[in-house]
């Protein structure tokens, strides 16, 4: 079964990837996405079991919803309210939530390696 996630925009695309196998797509909404924007995602996902990643506050919710019309079958993860957006969310955390959505096969645990936590972008 072929693997797409869809996330709001190339930070968070960037975070996903760093714990995610090369061989899950991750397409991004660019913000709140319009018809075009959607008829596009809907091309690009194709028939792949998707997968829908947006921030836990107003502008994720908005666009979670508008995903939700488009990708009716979409199975949801959710990142906690106290993080800022899914690009700063830690590492330890996004796996917990897509070993809950079942990805645990795509999961790139060595992420969770001392040399890669530690970062200067986790700072």
């Amino acid at each position: 079964m072929e693997i797409a996630i869809i996330v709001e925009g190339k930070n968070d695309k960037s975070r996903l990837r760093r714990v995610l196998g090369e061989e899950v797509r991750i397409y991004c909404t660019f913000g709140t996405p319009g018809s075009d924007q959607l008829d596009k995602l809907r091309r690009q996902v194709g028939h792949d079991q998707a997968y829908i990643f947006t921030d836990n506050d107003s502008s994720g919710k908005r666009i979670r919803f508008l995903l939700r019309d488009v990708f009716p079958d979409a199975e949801h993860i959710y990142t906690r309210k106290g993080y800022s957006g899914v690009e700063h969310t830690p590492l330890e955390y996004l796996i917990e939530q897509l070993e809950k959505a079942g990805l645990d096969a795509h999961i790139n645990y060595a992420a969770l390696s001392p040399a890669s936590v530690w970062s200067k972008d986790e700072f």
